[in-house]
């Protein structure tokens, strides 16, 4: 076996977000490593630590945003996971838009959007797991080919280990790929 024992831990890689909320009346974003899709129905889970700022606004609220951004928002991004939203604001990094459908921002240079409403919540060694249904997504105009998102014009940031990546190109498809070895 030619593998490598490594410690137990997540290593990636897993897909950088900013999970958006209302709190104290104002738009706050934090940045999380751990988001993302829960089953093939439009429903997706954030997980924020306990104590965070912008976990009391998903509380309060009911509602979260999982923006995408793309590596050329890695510096906004970072701070985002740098700063606490009690101690900074950092709405004013971005241009936040909001949807009818639910009270979070969301974040006009990201270009995914998903707004959520969360219908169950678990507690996961200190942090809170808000499983939410999507009811309002957006994707920017320039990260769209033939009507639908691109991860090439997307260019999201990837966490691997210490590192943040990028995207270098489609290697294949979902349940298409194995299909010469049926």
């Amino acid at each position: 076996m030619n593998k490598v024992k490594l410690e137990n831990r997540p290593v990636g890689p897993f897909p950088a977000a900013l999970a958006g909320a209302m709190v104290d009346g104002r738009p706050n974003y934090a940045a999380v490593g751990a988001a993302g899709c829960v089953c093939l129905d439009p429903v997706l889970y954030v997980s924020l630590k306990s104590t965070h700022y912008t976990t009391a606004g998903v509380r309060k609220s009911g509602y979260f945003s999982i923006n995408i951004p793309s590596a050329d928002l890695l510096p906004q991004t970072d701070f985002c996971g740098l700063v606490s939203g009690g101690d900074r604001d950092k709405a004013q990094l971005f241009h936040s838009f909001f949807d009818a459908a639910g009270d979070a921002p969301m974040i006009e240079e990201c270009p995914l959007n998903f707004l959520c409403k969360v219908f169950q919540t678990t507690q996961v060694r200190g942090f809170e797991v808000f499983f939410g249904e999507v009811v309002a997504a957006y994707a920017s105009q320039g990260a769209m080919v033939d009507g639908q998102p691109d991860v090439q014009k997307i260019d999201p940031i990837i966490m691997m280990g210490a590192s943040y990546c990028g995207v270098g190109g489609v290697i294949g498809h979902p349940f298409a790929e194995g299909k010469a070895l049926l």
